[in-house]
């Protein structure tokens, strides 16, 4: 099946399972999806994630969500760039994410990093995501 937003069916497939109070959500693999989930494991959003074989040409990321007295570690995460509307941001101009609390994840040519080490880098991309 083809997607035409990634990124965007990723993030509403955690959304929804942490809502639903699961404890792992599966998704499919790819590069960008494997280097977004390992800013967030980094950041402390999810517990872990794995890649599954399918078949031979085909496999699958499971996420272990990560629950925090019975709340999920993600309070809300959200979609920036869309395939409609492609957002770019320079690392002066890099947006803060509930002033520092929260954590936006960039898209740059040195790869996916979140909001702060791109401008502690000085480099600026697209916004993917943000995560509060």
């Amino acid at each position: 099946m083809s997607l035409s937003h990634p990124i965007g069916d990723m993030v509403a497939r955690i959304r929804n399972g942490q809502n639903a109070g699961k404890e792992t959500v599966t998704v499919p693999n790819s590069k960008l999806r494997a280097a977004v989930l390992a800013v967030l494991k980094e950041e402390g959003f999810i517990e872990d994630f794995t890649k599954q074989e399918i078949d031979e040409h085909r496999s699958n990321l499971v996420i272990t969500l990560k629950y925090v007295g019975g709340n999920g570690a993600i309070q809300d995460i959200s979609v920036v760039s869309k395939p409609g509307r492609r957002v770019y941001s320079g690392s002066a101009k890099m947006p803060r994410v509930s002033n520092g609390l929260g954590v936006a994840v960039v898209s740059t040519p040195q790869g996916v990093m979140t909001d702060h080490k791109a401008r502690l880098m000085n480099i600026g991309g697209e916004v993917l995501c943000k995560v509060i």
